[in-house]
This record gives structure tokens, C-alpha cells and sequence, in this order.
């Protein structure tokens, strides 16, 4: 009988369904958090015990952290609502940092052995371009941009003072991006993808993505539970990849359309303001605001050397994640490609 169980929040996202996976892989004993009725929830891996409910809601925490006495809990909270809006959400608020707060509440009641917190890089201060981010050891919401970054700037800071007041053996984990295959929420990156791919995209902003392949970084959190240190955090992240590349890279694999057109951020910018009063004037953001040029603009340069010393984390190159997602997206329906199949089997040999 196994003497530990892990729980897992959010595990019908592309990060928690993919960490539970692992787990099973190694023969574990999982037990996932998932919000009723959410349609992700059916690609949770056989064999995991699935408890519904919301992190904002202590009663389902109490049947959550229901474990039978003698076994070591590991928690792995991942759970979070992403946006790219940047203003005030109360819904945003409430689960990103009042729910962390609850899930803080239970590991101290219920004495667990470990939890390893799922922060984002957004929690971390910029710096000019030119310098790489590193790790850092306290954080708050007005020295990062965006009002996700500041909720996770928020959670990561009280968890970080759980650590302090309650002796909570935690870590953290800081994700830059996440892409690959299986990501039946269709978050931001496969958008972006499908969008592309589609011909939808007439033109690119001049920026970069970072962005992690799931496979890796569930394999890092699952490493972050046995060799984390008590209150510290690491950086996930992948290189630097410019939008150009990513442009090259997405047409040279599915033969569509190559976009050529790049527009420089100074543009890019007057098109997000314009973009702002658009979406005032409907009542709802747009694609291109602000915000988002902001995110293509701003230095994402994240050093993880830190959690490859520590924890022995790796990442494979950003080519195969786009062409196992690119791949798996076709398995699905998600897109298809015919005109370039040429070019496309080129990238396979």
C-alpha cells in the first residue's frame, strides 16, 4: 500500500492533467481537485481519484484533504485562473490568491509533508532588457505589470509567509509560458498556434515567446516535491524564441502561409491603445490591447539554472514541442494542413 498521496488542484488544465499522468506513470496515488462540470476533467488519466470542487470553497477542501491517518500528503497546487485582461477581477482575485490562502490552510491543518506552489514568472520584477531574470525571495503586486502577475505575486508572497510562521515545508515553481500536446483547455499558446496555422493571422508583433513544454515542466514539479528546498522557488522556463523564428517554425512544419509582415513595437503599441478604447467602447478586451503587446515587448528572458542544479530539470528543444503539439492538434481536429505536406514531412524526417 502506498504510505503517500499526491493532491493535485486544477488537474483538468494542460499542467495538472499532465503532472497526474506522470504520477500514475510512476505508480503513485493521485487524487485530483477539478471544478464540477469541467469538460477537460474526462482526460484525466484512469486510476485517479477525482474530487470536484473550488478552491474558494472549504467544504470541498475538507473532502479534498480527507486522507486516511498514516499516509504523507503531497500537495501540488496548480490551480488558477490565467488572463491577459488587465484589470480588476474579482473571480480572478479569488481564486488566484484567496484560494491559495485556503489551500495554505489545509497543508498546515492537515500537517502535510510537502507543497510545491505553481507561481508564474509574471510574479517576478522585470529587468531592462539585456539582464536575465532570476529567482527572488519576496515579492509584491505593485512591482509587477499586469493584474495576474500581481495575484501571483500576491499568493506567492503569503506562501512564502506560511513558510515563516508555520515551519510549511513549500516550494515554488515558476513557469514561464506553457505550450505542447494535449492541452484540451486550449491555452494561450495553442490559440496563437491554431490561429496562425488557419491563416487568421495577417501579421506578427516584434517580441518573443518563452514558453515551457508541459512534459518538462510536470516533470520539474514532480521533482520540486522531493528535492525542493523549504521556501524556494525556481524558475521553469525555455530559450528565448522570436517571433520571426516562431513564424518560420510554424509554417516550415504544416507548409501554410508564412506571415511576413512584423510589425515594430513601437506601432504595435498605438495599435494597443487603440485596441483599449475599442474594448471600452464594447464592453469586452480585444486580442490586440496593450497588455498583450506588453507581454511579446518586455524582457522574458528567465535563467532556470537554478532548478536544473537543484532538481535535474531539463528541457527538450522548442522545434520538437511545436511539432508534437502541431501533430497532436491534427490527431484531434484542431487543425489541418494539406498544401504544404511537403515541407511538413521534410520536419518529420
Amino acid at each position: 500500500m502506498n504510505k503517500k498521496i499526491y493532491l493535485v488542484t486544477g488537474a483538468a488544465g494542460l499542467l495538472g492533467s499532465n503532472i497526474t499522468k506522470q504520477l500514475m506513470e510512476k505508480g503513485e496515488e493521485v487524487r485530483a481537485f477539478v471544478l464540477k462540470g469541467d469538460p477537460a476533467a474526462k482526460h484525466i488519466p484512469r486510476g485517479v481519484e477525482i474530487v470536484y470542487g473550488d478552491v474558494t470553497d472549504m467544504d470541498s477542501l475538507k473532502v479534498f484533504f480527507d486522507v486516511e491517518e498514516g499516509k504523507d500528503i503531497i500537495v501540488i497546487h496548480s490551480a488558477s485562473i490565467v488572463t491577459v485582461a488587465d484589470g480588476y477581477s474579482e473571480k480572478v482575485y479569488q481564486v488566484n490568491v484567496n484560494g491559495t490562502r485556503n489551500i495554505l490552510n489545509m497543508c498546515v491543518k492537515n500537517n502535510v509533508r510537502k507543497l510545491v506552489y505553481i507561481s508564474s514568472t509574471s510574479a517576478i520584477p522585470e529587468l531592462p532588457e539585456g539582464r536575465t531574470i532570476s529567482e527572488v525571495s519576496s515579492f509584491s503586486p505593485d512591482k509587477v505589470i499586469g493584474f495576474y502577475g500581481k495575484t501571483k505575486a500576491e499568493a506567492t508572497q503569503s506562501v512564502l509567509d506560511a513558510v515563516k510562521k508555520y515551519d510549511l515545508d513549500a516550494s515554488i515553481v515558476f513557469p514561464s509560458g506553457i505550450c505542447g500536446p494535449n492541452d484540451f483547455a486550449n491555452g494561450p499558446v495553442s490559440s496563437f498556434i491554431i490561429e496562425y496555422v488557419s491563416g487568421k493571422m495577417p501579421a506578427g508583433i516584434e517580441g518573443y515567446f518563452n514558453s515551457v513544454d508541459v512534459r518538462d515542466l510536470a516533470e520539474g514539479c514532480i521533482a520540486c516535491t522531493e528535492k525542493g528546498r523549504k521556501g524556494e522557488g525556481y524558475i521553469m522556463a525555455n530559450q528565448l524564441v522570436a517571433i520571426r523564428e516562431m513564424f518560420n517554425l510554424l509554417s516550415g512544419i504544416t507548409g501554410c502561409k508564412n506571415v511576413k509582415t512584423i510589425i515594430p513595437i513601437k506601432t504595435a503599441k498605438l495599435l494597443g491603445k487603440v485596441g483599449d478604447f475599442m474594448a471600452k467602447v464594447k464592453g469586452k478586451p480585444g486580442k490586440l490591447t496593450s497588455f498583450a503587446v506588453y507581454n511579446l515587448a518586455r524582457n522574458n528572458d528567465f535563467s532556470y539554472e537554478k532548478a536544473e542544479k537543484e532538481l535535474g530539470y531539463k528541457v527538450r528543444p522548442f522545434k520538437e514541442t511545436m511539432k508534437d503539439e502541431l501533430l497532436w492538434m491534427k490527431s484531434e481536429g484542431l487543425l489541418s494542413w494539406g498544401g504544404g505536406a511537403q515541407g511538413y514531412a521534410k520536419q518529420l524526417v
